[in-house]
């Protein structure tokens, strides 16, 4: 796998503008000991079998690629973000390829493992095209392959919504304001520069899926759902939860 493809956007849907140098230079230090325990997590519970092939999907910059890498897997990257994938490949030598999650430039059953994690999943104007991605991750899985889907959880994202919130970066002002729209969070994220340059704006959106409807969907898909937790360490799923995690594997 190469990263030698740009797709194009026939619409402007909100992922392809947002993650982009600005979101690296919102987030510039993502948690590498938070990849590293979500990643220790999927090994403990669902390990894919020896020499298997791992694809985490929506990969990113790769602070969980290079996790699954020091864990000796055989790991690659998809992201559609041509900006985060070459970030990702000055910081390891993992394959990476571009590509969008709802037609996987993939064959099928080439991966013994498949990761998505910190919230990747639901960013589709329809509910279809999130099952559509479902089937596309049962594809490229062999039979008994592992899998883990890395959530937010809905509930407490509903009870303990920030309105706002306001911060300066490198004399950079960031307002982010959130709000529940048609069954998704929505976030509008405002970036300001402080020596008088054009003010940007941004908008991420998630569907917000419990988990007894994503885990329907994950067993209608093929891909059967055997643990779940609500945070890396492993603990409890509950309404307070700070993530919904469901692991399992293909059949």
């Amino acid at each position: 796998m190469t990263l030698d493809r740009d797709p194009e956007a026939v619409t402007r849907e909100w992922f392809r503008d947002w993650f982009g140098e600005d979101y690296l230079a919102l987030y510039p230090h993502r948690d590498a000991r938070e990849a590293a325990s979500a990643v220790e997590l999927f090994l403990a519970t669902v390990p894919p079998e020896p020499e298997a092939r791992v694809i985490d999907l929506a990969c990113g910059a790769g602070r969980h690629l290079r996790a699954l890498s020091r864990a000796s897997l055989r790991a690659a990257g998809l992201d559609l973000s041509l900006v985060l994938l070459r970030r990702a490949r000055e910081k390891g030598s993992v394959p990476l390829v571009c590509g969008d999650m709802r037609a996987l430039p993939l064959a099928s059953g080439s991966f013994g493992g498949l990761t998505s994690f910190f919230t990747s999943f639901g960013y589709f104007d329809t509910r279809q095209e999130d099952r559509t991605v479902l089937r596309e991750m049962r594809r490229v899985l062999s039979p008994n392959g592992s899998f883990v889907l890395d959530f937010l959880n809905a509930v407490r994202v509903r009870r303990d919504l920030v309105r706002e919130d306001e911060r300066t970066i490198g004399g950079t002002r960031i307002t982010q304001t959130r709000s529940i729209e048609g069954g998704a969070v929505v976030k509008r994220i405002l970036i300001e520069p402080g020596r008088g340059g054009p003010a940007r704006q941004f908008i991420e959106r998630v569907r917000l899926y419990e988990g007894g409807e994503l885990e329907v969907l994950l067993n209608s898909s093929g891909l059967h759902v055997t643990h779940r937790f609500g945070d890396y360490n492993g603990g409890r799923l509950e309404e307070q939860s700070p993530r919904l995690i469901l692991a399992g594997r293909a059949v």
